[in-house]
């Protein structure tokens, strides 16, 4: 979830602000319904009402939604703009659109239930001859040098002012993927294309590529870098390439276990992997660097998962054999469910909760903070 501080970013991003404000100008045609796909503070829906839409559809998942809504009376075009807040995927619309508009990305497109909140709009929402926006996202990889940021990543883990060191915390954290800018010079090898994400036939939300470089350049090689290239209309793209002005978006970086000196005409190759469990992905990257003059070959299989960092209590409740048993907090948040029937307030709920539980709540105001928690997520 954006804060405000984060919209306001991507808003301040004039490369990302000025390709999707000429997609828009494009392909909103007067009369046309626009369904906008993560709305945040309704800035496009707005947009897209000014350039003519009869009715923009603008979901939003968070409450950052009653922003867009006041935003969009400030602008005289609330009657034509509907917020849904909700899931695009558990939301209904009483006619498709002309035009599916959205920015679902992170640093990659390969983010949360992106793909998946676009393949599904597509089939439910678009109108026959209907355009998605954007079309078409490219994804590019390459060899980087980046001994800043990699020294920056490790140096706590390897020596601290108290002259101790951590191996536990030293294998997680490059085993962590982290967003950043890099430079042309800084790249080891010329850009491959990994992937082509064609939004208009996008089914699959995993991804497996291997590529294959010659070092252009003798250096130090830190990792790999990943940026895309978004298609968002005929003629309107942009890049969170290196070779472009920076962007909110920036480049991902996947680092290796430890740096590597590679020589020109040296033989790199990468497998990256990408597969969507639950709401976020997983990576894994193997990496082999082919033995050189005196250079010995190199071999790194390296995954997100390797960064997880849990406790053995965590994996006893999880086990299959473990026999589960309420905490106290367990059992009221069962109480308060109970209770939630239909018929009773909030009020009525919390002053039962104080009552049955005076050690947990010093009055029903006091119980009020946890009925309305879970008012919040499980109530409609």
């Amino acid at each position: 979830m954006y804060s405000l501080h984060g919209y306001g970013d991507m808003i301040r991003d004039t490369v990302r602000m000025d390709a999707y404000a000429r997609a828009m100008r494009q392909l909103v045609k007067p009369g046309s319904v626009v369904l906008e796909i993560g709305t945040g503070p309704g800035i496009f829906a707005i947009l897209a009402s000014q350039l003519g839409a009869r009715k923009v559809y603008a979901i939003e998942p968070n409450e950052v939604i009653q922003v867009a809504r006041e935003n969009a009376v400030e602008h005289c075009c609330a009657d034509r703009i509907e917020f849904i807040e909700g899931l695009s995927t558990s939301v209904t619309l009483p006619e498709r659109a002309d035009l599916i508009f959205s920015d679902l990305r992170g640093v990659l497109p390969l983010f949360g239930k992106h793909i998946p909140a676009i393949a599904d709009a597509r089939k439910r929402f678009l109108a026959p001859g209907g355009v998605l926006c954007p079309r078409k996202d490219t994804l590019w990889a390459a060899i980087v040098e980046l001994p800043d940021l990699y020294g920056e990543i490790v140096a706590a883990w390897e020596k601290n002012i108290l002259g101790q060191k951590s191996d536990p915390a030293r294998r997680r954290i490059v085993d962590t993927y982290t967003k950043t800018s890099a430079k042309p010079e800084q790249m080891l090898t010329d850009p491959q294309l990994l992937a082509t994400f064609d939004y208009a036939t996008i089914e699959d939300p995993d991804l497996r590529g291997k590529l294959e470089w010659k070092v252009k350049r003798s250096g130090t090689g830190h990792g790999v870098l990943l940026w895309f290239d978004g298609d968002l209309a005929d003629g309107v793209t942009f890049s969170n390439s290196p070779w472009q002005p920076v962007t909110v978006y920036a480049c991902m970086f996947y680092p290796w276990t430890q740096p590597v000196p590679l020589l020109q005409g040296q033989s790199v190759s990468v497998e990256m992997q990408a597969k969507l469990a639950g709401n976020d992905y997983v990576w894994r990257w193997i990496t082999d660097v082919a033995k050189c003059g005196s250079h010995c070959d190199v071999h790194f299989d390296q995954t997100s998962l390797g960064a997880f960092i849990v406790s053995m209590d965590s994996l006893r409740k999880s086990a299959s054999t473990h026999v589960a048993k309420l905490s106290d907090d367990g059992a009221i948040a069962r109480r308060v469910l109970e209770l939630m029937d239909g018929r009773a307030t909030l009020e009525e709920i919390s002053r039962t909760l104080a009552r049955e539980h005076p050690a947990q709540f010093s009055d029903w105001r006091d119980a009020l903070k946890s009925v309305g928690a879970l008012s919040q997520k499980y109530s409609v």
